[in-house]
């Protein structure tokens, strides 16, 4: 029989996941409430931040953490090349012909890290990641946490405050609420929504720095991950309600903290299966999402 404190070390472990997997999520998330692009290459980008901080490491010896001050920024940029040469072109269709030239970008990306690393399992080395500290004694049994995963998850609420600032608290942030809301409107009272366009997406991409290292320090990786993660990743913003960043959190949380519920109580084979079992019933009911609207954005 399940106990109690194995429920909820796994409400724990699922909350701490979640948070990371929102951060990933919130780029996909923004970029497609912004631009209308569902950006398909967002788990291979994930997984080539997760390589370049295993470069640093490696060959500078650069902390994982320190080593975002560079990968983010280079993230960043790589979004915003991808924007311009890739997505800007796109005039019609933009939704659909995104999904196509996002996925040959993701097989590029996949392409290049075999190349580069092959498809050996990579694993990021830490002393946070292998230290651990008693968290408490549930139902008997004493449960130890390793200190990545607390890092990660106060990185990940640092990164997604610093979101919400950028989009509730700057000039910014009210230039792309504007361009979310109404495109045309916004460009008729004078907003660059292209110049918009391009940061979003490069934010968009540089969270994925975060995100990659993040996932690097539970678990080894290799380029073919990148589709179970955007896989995960499409399914949380659907759930929370498309660009929605506030859905993406929530959606984060429910997938992970269901999931890992789910494989203590039941096994890990059904904690997939019972959340998308979950997310099919809750599209009946309500089909734009926990946040999403009903109505289509105005052109």
């Amino acid at each position: 029989m399940v106990s109690i404190g194995t429920i909820i070390e796994g409400i724990i472990l699922g909350l701490l996941s979640g948070s990371v997997y929102a951060l990933m999520a919130s780029g996909l998330s923004l970029i497609f409430g912004v631009m209308e692009i569902i950006n398909i290459a967002q788990g291979a980008l994930v997984i080539l931040g997760a390589y370049l901080s295993y470069l640093l490491m490696q060959s500078y010896h650069i902390d994982l953490f320190v080593g975002l001050l560079l990968t983010m920024p280079i993230m960043f940029i790589i979004g915003v090349v991808i924007e311009l040469l890739v997505i800007r072109p796109l005039k019609r269709e933009r939704t659909m012909f995104s999904i196509l030239v996002t996925y040959a970008v993701a097989l590029i990306i996949e392409g290049v890290l075999i190349l580069t690393f092959s498809n050996t399992p990579v694993t990021l080395h830490a002393w946070y990641i292998t230290d651990s500290f008693l968290v408490g004694s549930f139902g008997g049994q004493p449960f130890y946490l390793t200190y990545a995963y607390v890092f990660t998850f106060a990185l990940s609420v640092v990164l997604l405050a610093g979101l919400y600032w950028l989009l509730y608290r700057t000039e910014f942030g009210r230039s792309l609420r504007a361009s979310m809301q109404n495109r045309t409107a916004a460009e008729l009272i004078g907003i660059n929504v292209e110049r918009i366009s391009a940061i979003t997406f490069g934010i968009g991409v540089a969270v994925t720095a975060a995100g990659g290292m993040a996932f690097g320090t539970t678990r080894p990786f290799i380029p073919n991950d990148s589709y179970d993660l955007i896989s995960r990743l499409l399914v949380i913003i659907v759930l929370g309600g498309m660009g929605s960043l506030r859905g993406a959190l929530v959606g984060s949380l429910a997938l992970l903290i269901i999931g890992d519920v789910t494989a203590v109580v039941w096994s890990p084979a059904w904690s997939s299966t019972v959340f998308y079992a979950l997310l099919v019933v809750l599209l009946l009911f309500r089909p734009q999402g926990i946040f999403g609207q009903r109505e289509g954005r105005k052109q």
